[in-house]
Protein backbone atom coordinates (compact mmCIF):
# COMPACT_ATOMS: atom_id res chain seq x y z
CA UNK A 1 0.00 0.00 0.00
CA UNK A 2 1.27 3.47 -0.93
CA UNK A 3 2.05 5.48 2.23
CA UNK A 4 0.86 8.96 1.27
CA UNK A 5 -1.13 11.48 3.30
CA UNK A 6 -4.79 11.61 2.22
CA UNK A 7 -6.10 14.63 0.32
CA UNK A 8 -9.35 16.53 0.72
CA UNK A 9 -11.73 16.54 -2.23
CA UNK A 10 -10.62 20.08 -3.13
CA UNK A 11 -6.96 19.06 -2.99
CA UNK A 12 -7.66 16.02 -5.16
CA UNK A 13 -9.30 18.25 -7.75
CA UNK A 14 -6.27 20.56 -7.88
CA UNK A 15 -3.88 17.60 -8.01
CA UNK A 16 -5.74 16.17 -10.99
CA UNK A 17 -6.53 19.35 -12.94
CA UNK A 18 -3.39 21.41 -12.24
CA UNK A 19 -0.68 18.86 -11.46
CA UNK A 20 -1.73 16.03 -13.77
CA UNK A 21 -2.02 13.43 -11.02
CA UNK A 22 -3.54 10.11 -12.10
CA UNK A 23 -4.26 8.09 -8.97
CA UNK A 24 -4.00 4.70 -10.64
CA UNK A 25 -0.56 5.54 -12.02
CA UNK A 26 0.98 6.86 -8.78
CA UNK A 27 2.39 3.50 -7.53
CA UNK A 28 4.07 2.90 -10.88
CA UNK A 29 5.60 6.39 -10.94
CA UNK A 30 6.86 6.05 -7.37
CA UNK A 31 8.46 2.71 -8.16
CA UNK A 32 10.14 4.23 -11.20
CA UNK A 33 11.73 6.89 -8.99
CA UNK A 34 12.84 4.32 -6.41
CA UNK A 35 14.43 2.17 -9.12
CA UNK A 36 16.18 5.20 -10.62
CA UNK A 37 17.58 6.27 -7.23
CA UNK A 38 19.02 2.80 -6.62
CA UNK A 39 20.90 2.97 -9.92
CA UNK A 40 22.62 6.31 -9.21
CA UNK A 41 26.08 5.63 -7.73
CA UNK A 42 26.52 9.23 -6.55
CA UNK A 43 23.10 9.69 -4.94
CA UNK A 44 21.90 8.74 -1.46
CA UNK A 45 18.26 9.80 -1.34
CA UNK A 46 15.13 9.12 0.63
CA UNK A 47 12.70 6.69 -0.92
CA UNK A 48 9.80 7.47 1.44
CA UNK A 49 6.69 7.66 -0.71
CA UNK A 50 5.41 10.89 0.84
CA UNK A 51 8.76 12.50 0.06
CA UNK A 52 8.93 11.18 -3.49
CA UNK A 53 5.37 12.00 -4.48
CA UNK A 54 5.98 15.64 -3.67
CA UNK A 55 8.68 15.74 -6.33
CA UNK A 56 6.25 14.18 -8.78
CA UNK A 57 3.56 16.69 -7.86
CA UNK A 58 5.99 19.59 -7.89
CA UNK A 59 7.09 18.58 -11.39
CA UNK A 60 3.54 17.93 -12.64
CA UNK A 61 4.29 14.21 -12.85
CA UNK A 62 7.17 14.51 -15.29
CA UNK A 63 9.47 11.69 -14.19
CA UNK A 64 12.51 13.26 -15.81
CA UNK A 65 11.95 16.63 -14.13
CA UNK A 66 11.33 14.90 -10.78
CA UNK A 67 14.63 13.01 -11.12
CA UNK A 68 16.44 16.25 -11.91
CA UNK A 69 14.94 18.04 -8.89
CA UNK A 70 15.76 15.19 -6.51
CA UNK A 71 19.33 15.19 -7.78
CA UNK A 72 19.57 18.98 -7.45
CA UNK A 73 17.97 18.86 -4.00
CA UNK A 74 20.66 16.60 -2.57
CA UNK A 75 23.52 18.10 -4.57
CA UNK A 76 22.87 21.58 -3.21
CA UNK A 77 22.33 20.35 0.35
CA UNK A 78 25.68 18.57 0.11
CA UNK A 79 27.41 21.62 -1.37
CA UNK A 80 26.03 24.10 1.19
CA UNK A 81 25.23 22.10 4.35
CA UNK A 82 25.56 25.11 6.65
CA UNK A 83 22.78 26.79 4.71
CA UNK A 84 20.54 24.00 3.49
CA UNK A 85 20.86 20.87 5.62
CA UNK A 86 19.35 20.50 9.09
CA UNK A 87 20.09 17.26 10.93
CA UNK A 88 19.47 18.27 14.54
CA UNK A 89 16.29 20.14 15.40
CA UNK A 90 17.39 20.08 19.05
CA UNK A 91 20.43 22.17 18.27
CA UNK A 92 20.27 25.04 20.81
CA UNK A 93 20.61 27.73 18.15
CA UNK A 94 17.91 26.14 15.99
CA UNK A 95 15.43 26.09 18.89
CA UNK A 96 16.53 29.52 20.04
CA UNK A 97 15.69 30.95 16.63
CA UNK A 98 12.40 29.06 16.57
CA UNK A 99 11.46 30.52 19.93
CA UNK A 100 11.88 34.13 18.86
CA UNK A 101 8.73 33.51 16.80
CA UNK A 102 10.05 35.07 13.62
CA UNK A 103 8.74 32.43 11.22
CA UNK A 104 5.13 31.23 11.28
CA UNK A 105 3.04 28.85 9.20
CA UNK A 106 -0.41 30.49 9.12
CA UNK A 107 -3.39 28.16 9.65
CA UNK A 108 -5.76 29.39 6.92
CA UNK A 109 -4.54 29.14 3.32
CA UNK A 110 -4.84 32.11 0.99
CA UNK A 111 -8.44 32.40 -0.27
CA UNK A 112 -9.26 29.50 2.10
CA UNK A 113 -8.19 26.79 -0.35
CA UNK A 114 -5.13 28.33 -1.96
CA UNK A 115 -1.43 28.26 -1.12
CA UNK A 116 -0.13 27.92 2.42
CA UNK A 117 0.98 31.30 3.80
CA UNK A 118 4.45 31.40 5.38
CA UNK A 119 4.87 34.57 7.44
CA UNK A 120 8.22 36.01 8.46
CA UNK A 121 8.96 39.09 10.55
CA UNK A 122 12.06 40.39 12.28
CA UNK A 123 11.91 39.66 16.01
CA UNK A 124 15.66 39.43 16.60
CA UNK A 125 18.67 41.70 16.43
CA UNK A 126 21.12 41.58 13.51
CA UNK A 127 23.80 40.02 15.71
CA UNK A 128 21.59 37.46 17.46
CA UNK A 129 21.89 34.89 14.66
CA UNK A 130 23.97 34.44 11.54
CA UNK A 131 22.14 34.85 8.25
CA UNK A 132 22.92 31.18 7.55
CA UNK A 133 21.09 30.14 10.74
CA UNK A 134 18.08 32.24 9.77
CA UNK A 135 17.85 30.93 6.22
CA UNK A 136 18.55 27.34 7.26
CA UNK A 137 15.55 27.46 9.59
CA UNK A 138 13.33 28.43 6.64
CA UNK A 139 14.73 25.51 4.65
CA UNK A 140 13.84 23.16 7.52
CA UNK A 141 10.26 24.48 7.52
CA UNK A 142 9.97 23.71 3.81
CA UNK A 143 11.42 20.23 4.38
CA UNK A 144 8.90 19.39 7.07
CA UNK A 145 5.92 20.85 5.19
CA UNK A 146 6.81 18.58 2.29
CA UNK A 147 5.89 15.53 4.35
CA UNK A 148 3.21 16.96 6.65
CA UNK A 149 1.10 19.55 4.82
CA UNK A 150 -0.92 18.44 1.77
CA UNK A 151 -2.23 22.00 1.35
CA UNK A 152 1.26 23.35 0.72
CA UNK A 153 2.17 20.28 -1.31
CA UNK A 154 -0.77 20.64 -3.69
CA UNK A 155 -1.54 24.37 -3.73
CA UNK A 156 1.93 25.78 -3.18
CA UNK A 157 3.26 28.39 -0.79
CA UNK A 158 2.88 32.16 -0.48
CA UNK A 159 5.56 34.06 1.44
CA UNK A 160 4.93 37.25 3.40
CA UNK A 161 8.01 39.01 4.77
CA UNK A 162 7.55 41.97 7.10
CA UNK A 163 10.54 44.35 7.14
CA UNK A 164 9.07 46.81 9.68
CA UNK A 165 11.73 46.01 12.30
CA UNK A 166 14.52 45.15 9.89
CA UNK A 167 17.70 47.14 10.36
CA UNK A 168 20.19 48.05 7.65
CA UNK A 169 22.39 45.23 8.97
CA UNK A 170 19.56 42.73 8.51
CA UNK A 171 19.03 43.80 4.91
CA UNK A 172 22.71 44.04 4.00
CA UNK A 173 23.30 40.48 5.22
CA UNK A 174 21.28 39.34 2.20
CA UNK A 175 24.23 39.52 -0.17
CA UNK A 176 23.74 38.77 -3.88
CA UNK A 177 25.83 35.59 -3.66
CA UNK A 178 23.77 34.31 -0.76
CA UNK A 179 20.50 35.21 -2.47
CA UNK A 180 21.65 33.41 -5.62
CA UNK A 181 22.24 30.23 -3.62
CA UNK A 182 18.78 30.46 -2.09
CA UNK A 183 17.16 31.11 -5.47
CA UNK A 184 18.95 28.05 -6.84
CA UNK A 185 17.60 26.03 -3.94
CA UNK A 186 14.01 27.22 -4.01
CA UNK A 187 13.66 27.23 -7.80
CA UNK A 188 15.83 24.33 -8.94
CA UNK A 189 15.29 21.86 -6.11
CA UNK A 190 12.28 22.53 -3.92
CA UNK A 191 9.14 20.79 -5.24
CA UNK A 192 6.73 23.50 -4.10
CA UNK A 193 4.93 25.93 -6.33
CA UNK A 194 5.90 29.42 -5.18
CA UNK A 195 2.69 31.36 -5.73
CA UNK A 196 3.83 34.71 -4.40
CA UNK A 197 6.35 36.64 -2.30
CA UNK A 198 5.11 39.80 -0.57
CA UNK A 199 7.63 42.06 1.16
CA UNK A 200 5.89 44.67 3.30
CA UNK A 201 6.84 47.70 5.40
CA UNK A 202 9.94 48.33 3.33
CA UNK A 203 12.02 51.41 4.08
CA UNK A 204 13.35 53.18 0.94
CA UNK A 205 16.83 51.65 1.22
CA UNK A 206 15.37 48.15 1.71
CA UNK A 207 13.07 48.62 -1.26
CA UNK A 208 16.07 49.60 -3.37
CA UNK A 209 18.12 46.63 -2.18
CA UNK A 210 15.34 44.10 -2.77
CA UNK A 211 14.64 45.44 -6.25
CA UNK A 212 18.27 44.69 -7.05
CA UNK A 213 18.07 41.20 -5.57
CA UNK A 214 14.89 40.33 -7.45
CA UNK A 215 16.83 40.73 -10.69
CA UNK A 216 18.61 37.44 -9.91
CA UNK A 217 15.32 35.52 -9.92
CA UNK A 218 13.82 33.76 -12.95
CA UNK A 219 11.18 35.75 -14.83
CA UNK A 220 8.34 33.64 -13.45
CA UNK A 221 9.39 34.40 -9.87
CA UNK A 222 9.98 38.09 -10.61
CA UNK A 223 6.37 38.39 -11.69
CA UNK A 224 5.23 36.98 -8.35
CA UNK A 225 7.23 39.32 -6.12
CA UNK A 226 5.33 42.26 -4.62
CA UNK A 227 7.17 45.02 -2.75
CA UNK A 228 5.41 47.70 -0.72
CA UNK A 229 5.83 50.17 2.12
CA UNK A 230 3.50 50.49 5.09
CA UNK A 231 0.29 50.78 3.04
CA UNK A 232 -0.89 47.16 2.96
CA UNK A 233 -3.86 48.11 0.79
CA UNK A 234 -1.33 48.15 -2.06
CA UNK A 235 -1.22 44.34 -1.92
CA UNK A 236 -4.89 43.76 -1.06
CA UNK A 237 -5.39 42.11 -4.44
CA UNK A 238 -2.58 39.63 -3.80
CA UNK A 239 -3.39 38.93 -0.13
CA UNK A 240 -6.54 40.37 1.45
CA UNK A 241 -6.12 41.69 4.99
CA UNK A 242 -8.13 38.87 6.58
CA UNK A 243 -5.35 36.41 5.70
CA UNK A 244 -2.81 38.32 7.80
CA UNK A 245 -2.19 37.39 11.45
CA UNK A 246 -4.27 38.97 14.23
CA UNK A 247 -1.44 41.38 15.09
CA UNK A 248 -1.78 42.88 11.60
CA UNK A 249 -5.54 43.31 11.74
CA UNK A 250 -6.23 39.97 10.10
CA UNK A 251 -7.95 36.76 11.17
CA UNK A 252 -5.23 34.20 10.51
CA UNK A 253 -3.84 33.17 13.88
CA UNK A 254 -1.49 34.97 16.24
CA UNK A 255 2.22 35.18 15.46
CA UNK A 256 2.80 35.25 19.22
CA UNK A 257 1.22 31.82 19.62
CA UNK A 258 1.64 29.88 16.38
CA UNK A 259 5.34 29.18 16.80
CA UNK A 260 4.69 27.62 20.22
CA UNK A 261 2.49 24.90 18.73
CA UNK A 262 5.01 24.26 15.96
CA UNK A 263 7.47 22.90 18.53
CA UNK A 264 5.47 19.66 18.41
CA UNK A 265 6.03 19.41 14.66
CA UNK A 266 9.77 19.56 15.24
CA UNK A 267 9.54 17.06 18.09
CA UNK A 268 7.54 14.63 15.94
CA UNK A 269 10.17 14.80 13.18
CA UNK A 270 13.30 14.58 15.29
CA UNK A 271 14.36 11.26 13.73
CA UNK A 272 13.39 12.40 10.24
CA UNK A 273 15.91 15.24 10.43
CA UNK A 274 18.58 13.04 12.01
CA UNK A 275 18.28 10.79 8.96
CA UNK A 276 19.23 13.73 6.74
CA UNK A 277 22.85 13.10 7.71
CA UNK A 278 22.68 9.87 5.70
CA UNK A 279 21.60 11.51 2.45
CA UNK A 280 23.40 13.57 -0.15
CA UNK A 281 25.60 13.25 -3.22
CA UNK A 282 29.19 12.24 -3.88
CA UNK A 283 30.17 14.17 -6.99
CA UNK A 284 33.26 11.98 -7.47
CA UNK A 285 30.92 9.07 -8.22
CA UNK A 286 28.61 10.95 -10.57
CA UNK A 287 28.45 9.43 -14.04
CA UNK A 288 28.18 11.84 -16.95
CA UNK A 289 27.88 15.61 -16.78
CA UNK A 290 29.01 17.09 -13.48
CA UNK A 291 26.62 19.16 -11.42
CA UNK A 292 27.17 22.90 -11.85
CA UNK A 293 25.06 25.60 -10.22
CA UNK A 294 27.29 28.42 -11.42
CA UNK A 295 29.70 30.64 -9.56
CA UNK A 296 29.41 33.86 -7.64
CA UNK A 297 27.52 36.78 -9.08
CA UNK A 298 29.51 39.40 -10.90
CA UNK A 299 29.01 42.39 -8.61
CA UNK A 300 31.09 40.88 -5.84
CA UNK A 301 28.48 39.87 -3.35
CA UNK A 302 27.91 42.96 -1.24
CA UNK A 303 25.81 46.09 -0.97
CA UNK A 304 28.57 48.34 0.31
CA UNK A 305 27.93 50.90 -2.45
CA UNK A 306 24.25 51.33 -1.67
CA UNK A 307 23.46 54.70 -0.19
CA UNK A 308 21.15 54.45 2.80
CA UNK A 309 18.68 57.27 3.27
Amino acid sequence: MVAILPLTEEQKKVAITELGEVTSRVPEDLQALKDWIKKQPHLRARTDEQFLIQFLRGCKFSLEKAKEKIDNYYALKTKYPELLRVTDIDDPDFRRFHNVGSYCVLPTPLHDNGPRILFNHYTYGPNDFSIEQVLCYGVAVSDVLMVTDPQACINGVFYVLDFAKATTSHVMSLTPNLVKKMIDYYVKTLPFRIKGICCINLAPYALHALKMLVEYAPEKIKNRVFLCGSDLSAIEEEIPKKYFPLEYGGENGSVNQLYVGFNKVWDDHREYFKENADYGTDEHLRVGKKMNFGGDVAIGGSFRKIEVD
